[in-house]
């Protein structure tokens, strides 16, 4: 399990994260929505220890990360693949050479058993041909799979994705959702996605939690997000620029403006 509980995150006098509290219980797929600058990306960067908050306690399996000492922390993190936003590739490697990467720094396969979880791994996201090539000879779409499969190369136990449909056009994007629903079936990873996207969220979530100024807003499985009654999720989830005649903006700060909605997505090839 991974838990947030109480957890306020300030950079200088910007609050961030105040009071933020969820649970991801194993073999979810919790889906983290919000307007962009509201602390997604910042709460899951706790989880592996990129960031520590100024107060409150995050765990994964029991283990209090903010306070494990850094031999701990590096044994924890090889449980957990992050998916960056931009894949992250490094462009002077291969795809092979940046699937393999965390697996040669471990040290634990011989260079024959990491060639084959390479390319077991690039199979399972449906580019077994790529390994020779760079990434800057793949699109987008591509380049966001190959993402996948470096972090599910190490076979971790959860993965975070951030962002990962961010500038891929709908077909492309379906891929990807294709993409986190076979990880969890298959090899039964725990899942944390943050998105703007949501017809991705729709699809991969088993619950989605809205993050708004700091906390979480509701949280509850993709029916009772799509029927919800609060104007601020409801808001968010149907894309509106303003609130409706008659819909407060907030229960503690009523007419406050709020700007944004669901963002677009740009083209890309699969």
């Amino acid at each position: 399990m991974i838990k947030w509980l109480d957890v306020y995150k300030a950079f200088g006098e910007k609050k961030v994260l105040d009071g933020f509290t969820l649970d991801v219980h194993e073999g979810e797929a919790v889906v983290i929505i919000g307007y962009s600058g509201a602390g997604k990306s910042v709460a899951i960067k706790h989880v592996v220890g990129l960031l520590e908050p100024d107060r409150g306690t995050i765990e994964v399996d029991d283990k209090d990360v903010p306070t494990l000492p850094r031999k701990e922390l590096y044994e924890l993190r090889a449980h957990i693949g992050y998916v960056f936003q931009f894949a992250a590739l490094f462009d002077s490697m291969t795809i092979g050479d940046n699937v393999a990467m965390g697996l040669r720094k471990r040290g634990e396969l011989s260079e024959s058993e990491i060639a084959q979880r390479v390319g077991e791994t690039l199979e399972l996201v449906d580019l077994p041909d790529v390994q020779q090539q760079y990434p800057a000879e793949l699109s987008g779409g591509m380049r966001k799979r190959v993402g996948i499969a470096r972090a599910v190369a190490l076979r971790p136990k959860y993965i975070l994705y951030d962002e990962p449909t961010t500038g891929l056009d709908p077909v492309t994007s379906a891929v990807i959702d294709e993409l986190m629903i076979r990880m969890r079936e298959k090899l039964g990873v725990t899942s944390v996605v943050i998105t703007h996207d949501m017809r991705s969220a729709y699809r991969v979530g088993s619950r989605i939690a809205m993050l708004y100024e700091g906390r979480v807003r509701q949280v509850g499985t993709v029916q009772e997000i799509q029927q919800s009654k609060d104007p601020i999720v409801r808001q968010f989830i149907e894309g509106r620029a303003t609130l409706e005649d008659g819909e407060s903006h907030s229960p503690t700060k009523p007419g406050a403006a709020i700007a944004g909605g669901a963002t677009a997505r740009g083209g890309g090839r699969v």
